[in-house]
């Protein structure tokens, strides 16, 4: 009995090295970028308060952004994954024409709200209540922030496009080595134009932009010129450009398969910053206090949000070549694994808590709600790994409404009033509202494994 049960959760040797060659690169460029966040986020924040809130608004509202980028390239890509896994690079590459076709409206509708409610979206977040920061200051910080960060948005989305087809093709070596070389620009840049190092000019925030974009070009133009000069590994770039059009059964499979995904991710991220917004109404150290635990939890869910990944590239690949029943046993033994490295991930988060916030120039209340905010996202993300896991594996499946209900509708009829209800109509403290909204995430899990156990993804999409 305990033989068959290891043999139904946990994988062999080969099975661990398999999902290390493909979640190994994702994992060190996750890392990476988001060490480089974190470092970015406290260089930021040694400038002070109102510096590092500003900062952590437009970063809110970029979270919202790329995750529609991350969307429109997601919707086409369950398409791709399945094509490499029939070895289909005629399809391959259609699906990657229809990425561009997606970023190219993305940046027009993208550059269009941020340059015309940049002021409306900015101050949505900014209120009093606290005892910490000015809110003219703060905004003025957003404001030059944003108004630099534009510059990146072309790059960004292109190199999305050309990153996760590569990874849906299983090459996630390349991907890596370009997201570390940006990061590393990044960081560099960074530490020069925020303080004024060897010679630059001191920008502060400003800086720290300036820095982003030119690391997000470096990004573009390493997987733009490594896929083309090696076209005969990527077959699917040849003749990629010659036209835009994509047949008409692939644009209506992604339109009724993909949108969902794209709607999902857009409506998904809109309501945590909806959930934030009405955190933030609390005061200002409140967003100072969520943007302090969201720099270290990033870093600290980096395997798990990559273990999701994972799931998409080998369940979406064994399911394209008609293997169900082998998709379904991998599934199964990555989601487990992607639970006990969150379990991990949780005791780390616990012992750092008190620590982390001392590192930020910032006042002592910011520290104490960021170390209690901190205290209770180590306590959730089992709970968040696992509905992470279920996501993947139902999107891989093409069960793209049923992962707009799981996601977007669960945050937008539960989580969403919850938080507004209890922000604007309750005086309970922050800490108890923040508690209560993530502990829905709970909920959500077993949702999550009801729908993985009934077994409705186990499908092939693509011919």
């Amino acid at each position: 009995m305990k033989q068959t049960l290891l043999h139904k959760y946990f994988g062999d040797k080969q099975f661990y090295k398999k999902i290390l060659v493909i979640a190994f690169p994702i994992v060190i460029q996750s890392l990476m970028t988001n060490m480089v966040g974190l470092l970015d986020n406290v260089m930021v924040g040694r400038l002070g308060t109102n510096q590092m809130t500003g900062v952590s608004v437009v970063n809110q509202l970029f979270f919202v952004f790329n995750l529609l980028v991350f969307g429109g390239m997601s919707a086409s890509g369950i398409f791709s994954a399945q094509y490499f896994g029939q070895e289909n690079h005629k399809g391959a590459r259609n699906v990657f024409r229809s990425k561009i076709i997606i970023g190219v409206v993305t940046l027009v509708l993208a550059l269009l709200i941020f340059l015309t409610l940049y002021r409306s979206l900015i101050y949505a977040f900014l209120h009093e209540g606290s005892m910490s920061g000015s809110i003219t200051a703060t905004y003025q910080s957003a404001k030059t922030y944003l108004f630099i960060m534009l510059i990146g948005i072309p790059p960004f989305i292109f190199s999305n496009a050309y990153n996760t087809t590569l990874k849906e093709a299983g090459q996630t070596f390349i991907p890596m080595t370009a997201g570390v070389s940006a990061v590393i620009v990044d960081l560099v840049f960074n530490y020069l134009l925020i303080f004024g190092k060897c010679g630059f000019p001191a920008l502060g925030v400003a800086g720290a932009a300036i820095a982003t974009g030119m690391s997000r070009y470096v990004e573009f133009g390493i997987l733009v010129i490594y896929t083309h000069t090696h076209s005969e590994k990527f077959p699917f770039i040849k003749g990629a450009y010659r036209t835009l059009k994509i047949p008409v059964s692939l644009a209506k499979g992604i339109a009724l398969k993909g949108t969902p995904i794209l709607v999902n991710e857009f409506m998904w991220s809109l309501g945590l910053t909806f959930q934030a917004q009405a955190f933030s109404t609390r005061g200002l150290a409140t967003m100072g206090a969520i943007n302090i635990n969201n720099t270290i939890s990033n870093v600290f869910n980096i395997v798990f949000v990559t273990m999701g990944t994972t799931i998409a590239i080998v369940v979406g690949q064994l399911l394209g070549a008609g293997r169900l029943k082998e998709a379904e046993d991998s599934n199964r033994k990555l989601s487990v694994f992607s639970v006990l490295i969150a379990i991990g991930t949780s005791l780390i988060l616990v012992i750092l808590a008190p620590v982390f916030p001392q590192i930020y120039n910032t006042t002592d209340e910011i520290r104490h709600l960021a170390t209690q905010f901190i205290f209770v996202f180590a306590l959730v993300t089992p709970f968040n790994a696992y509905t992470n896991a279920a996501y993947f594996a139902l999107r891989s499946g093409g069960k793209t409404i049923i992962t707009f209900l799981f996601d977007s509708c669960f945050i937008w009829f539960v989580n969403v009033p919850v938080a507004m209800v209890l922000a604007h109509f309750t005086t309970l403290p922050i800490i108890a509202i923040f508690f209560i909204v993530n502990a829905l995430e709970a909920c959500k899990a077993f949702i999550g494994a009801a729908l993985i156990k009934k077994g409705i993804w186990l499908n092939t999409i693509v011919e």
